[in-house]
């Protein structure tokens, strides 16, 4: 599907295959696919069932999507105007049970869409999440009430060729992935001491 992880110790393949691809082809996503996605974030965890994810969704050539596009930073605009389907994830920063702040809201939000983005692996989707777009305008162009933010853009598709990006995208695209070894964030002991189960 893309570029495969390089990793150390063995992980299901639609962990080792996930990546944020910017190079989409132009075919829609199916709309049972999309489906199977939101009911993927949809029995994602979260503090005492409160499920605070929200989501806007647009497919190129709906005004939903073109809105989408409009608050995205120019920089992800050079690669998304590729991208079939745009959303916006927005979290609910109260509980409703008792209308109190609720601190794990980005946090829970954030687990509905790595399921999201698994299940869309597993369907032989890409997904990219971006910071770079205006949460003020998202507020504005789509309504959003009090209390609710938009946390991030997110692009959706089937990857396509890197010769469709230029300059940095285009390198980026090609360009091997890396992480951070174990040592730097696996702890025991107190923080920052290196753990023994960890080779």
């Amino acid at each position: 599907m893309g570029k495969e992880a390089k990793n150390i110790y063995p992980l299901h393949d639609y962990l080792r295959t996930r990546w944020s691809a910017r190079a989409f082809t132009p075919q829609m996503v199916e709309t049972e696919k999309l489906q199977r996605l939101f009911e993927a974030a949809r029995w994602s965890p979260s503090l005492s069932n409160e499920q605070p994810w929200h989501f806007i969704v647009g497919r190129k050539g709906d005004e939903t999507w073109q809105k989408i596009f409009d608050i995205l930073d120019e920089g992800n605009q050079v690669w998304c105007i590729n991208a079939p389907v745009l959303m916006i994830s927005v979290g609910r920063s109260f509980l409703q049970k008792n209308n109190r702040p609720y601190p794990l809201f980005r946090y829970d939000t954030g687990q509905s869409l790595a399921h999201l983005t698994f299940e869309a692996v597993h369907l032989g989707l890409i997904v990219h999440q971006m910071a770079g777009f205006s949460p003020e305008k998202a507020i504005e162009v789509f309504e959003i009430p009090e209390g609710l933010v938009p946390l991030t853009a997110i692009a959706i598709g089937y990857l396509g060729d890197p010769s469709v990006l230029t300059g940095h995208h285009y390198k980026w695209e090609l360009a091997e992935r890396t992480r951070k070894p174990f040592e730097d964030f696996v702890f025991s002991g107190k923080f920052g001491h290196k753990s023994d189960i960890i080779d």
